[in-house]
């Protein structure tokens, strides 16, 4: 089997470890035999949607999301159609804001997004920055996300969205609600980073299972010794909780 895996605009949206979840998603496809192809999109390329599997959108200044902006609107249709084919995304802190409507920046600026989860983002004056711990349920299955978070942005999901996870510690999309990320069928946005897959494995390989499922149907990959993984999101639980 194989695995195209897309990082969006590398240079730009990757400064909280993206570089982190694209390893482990290499190396998880590669210790069980399945090829991984790693992509980049970069400004004034061109994208297929009919060619990855799997897209990430890392983190990024509000600078940087500026700047890439007008060119990811140029993808907004493709990507719709990539999820519709069956592709899996997940997106980061900045790639989150940017997968919503809109972020509203500090200085009134608009910053468009392309619609893939039903949110907006707007700057807010306090940032908020910890260890995170949440609890999540997946295709019934009840699972714990820990990492690291730091963002200023609040994120609004519009009624009928649905989060993520439930925030157990920490501040999650605006530290009010108790909502952290959001998810719509393959469409995983969060602000938890530092990063995000290294501590959380089974979201790794809950992803890679999704993405393969596009050209092969249904699969089952096989268990992973994680205790060196389980061991980091057991000290990082910890260290939410205070």
């Amino acid at each position: 089997m194989k695995l195209v895996l897309c990082q969006l605009y590398p240079e730009h949206l990757s400064i909280y470890a993206d570089r982190g979840n694209v390893i482990v998603l290499t190396r998880r496809c590669e210790w069980r035999g399945i090829e991984c192809e790693l992509r980049a999109l970069r400004v004034g390329e061109e994208l297929d949607p009919e060619e990855a599997d799997l897209y990430l959108i890392g983190g990024g200044q509000d600078r940087d999301q500026e700047l890439i902006a007008p060119d990811l609107q140029r993808h907004r249709s493709s990507l719709h159609r990539a999820v519709e084919l069956g592709a899996a995304v997940l997106a980061v802190c900045g790639g989150y804001q940017l997968a919503g409507h809109r972020y509203l920046g500090h200085t009134g600026a608009e910053i468009p997004g392309i619609g893939l989860l039903d949110l907006e983002t707007l700057a807010g004056e306090r940032r908020m920055i910890g260890n995170i711990l949440c609890e999540a349920e997946i295709d019934g299955e009840h699972r714990s996300i820990v990492g690291f978070e730091n963002h200023a942005g609040r994120t609004i999901l519009a009624p009928g969205q649905a989060h993520l996870a439930r925030v157990v510690s920490g501040n999650g999309n605006d530290g009010v609600s108790g909502l952290e990320g959001a998810r719509t069928g393959r469409v995983v946005g969060s602000y938890v980073h530092g990063p995000l897959l290294p501590k959380n494995p089974w979201l790794a390989d809950w992803l890679i299972a999704q993405a393969l499922e596009r050209r092969y149907g249904p699969i089952e990959l096989e268990p992973i010794d994680d205790r060196l993984e389980l061991r980091a999101a057991e000290l990082a639980s910890h260290l939410a909780r205070g």
